[in-house]
């Protein structure tokens, strides 16, 4: 199996791809959606999870989706049909930075995938050349909650705390209105659906040539996080719209 085939084995339970419960996914919707008649672009978008729960409960929405992987864009198309939303996604196979809009969006989302745009800050650059005025943009970034060891960093990014990270936000030109930090209970959740349900998978086809490679990887990923990043790493997700338009 690949990275690619991994990690969507792995959030079979949670398919959306960040620590946030079903709850936070749907309130941070509804308050970026306050008409409930808006276009949404999702940068990044994977399966779609975000807009295809944007869709269902907000049956006046429209959609677009970009992403690099024709499988999980082959899976939202799936989802969409069977949830009778097809008529309001659109798809597009390609780099989220090679993207050029036919018309601004009202939503712009890039929730856990700013890494497809460069980082934090490429990210809110290329949504603000896709965001109708007085559209706002829900992002998604990890951020530390304590000072991290360099093992850490190593392995998960260079990010900034909290406060840092909404300074940097602030002085590009954007102000947070709506924000969420993942608990720990939604962290832990997030972190053991993910190893447990490969390592659950690796176990149930011990026959399977690719089970033993799943089990070392299931069992390092755990590792990995109970010893070097569940004490400091975490993840806000905050709506912004333009300082100024």
């Amino acid at each position: 199996m690949n990275r690619e085939q991994i990690s969507k084995l792995a959030h079979t339970h949670h398919p959306i791809k960040s620590p946030l419960n079903d709850d936070s996914v749907t309130r941070l919707l509804a308050d970026a959606l306050p008409r409930g008649d808006e276009r949404v672009l999702d940068l990044g978008c994977g399966s779609a999870e975000w807009l295809l729960r944007a869709l269902t409960t907000h049956p006046n929405v429209h959609a677009e989706g970009v992403d690099i992987s024709e499988s999980d864009l082959t899976d939202a198309r799936h989802r969409a049909k069977a949830l009778d939303v097809s008529d309001r996604l659109t798809l597009h196979h390609q780099r989220a930075e090679d993207f050029t809009p036919s018309h601004p969006f009202d939503l712009i989302l890039c929730v856990g995938s700013t890494h497809a745009l460069g980082g934090l800050l490429p990210t809110l650059e290329a949504a603000r050349t896709h965001l109708a005025p007085g559209g706002r943009v829900l992002i998604g970034e990890g951020i530390w909650e304590r000072t991290p060891t360099p093992e850490a960093v190593d392995m998960l990014g260079d990010f900034a705390d909290l406060p840092t990270t909404i300074d940097r936000i602030t002085a590009a030109g954007w102000t947070p209105v709506q924000g969420h930090t993942s608990t720990r209970q939604e962290l832990d959740a997030y972190e053991w659906s993910n190893w447990g349900t490969l390592a659950d998978w690796a176990l149930d086809h011990p026959t399977h040539p690719d089970s033993p490679e799943i089990l070392t990887w299931a069992t390092t990923r755990r590792t990995d996080w109970l010893r070097t990043y569940r004490d400091t790493w975490g993840f806000a997700t905050l709506t912004l719209r333009r300082t100024t338009d």
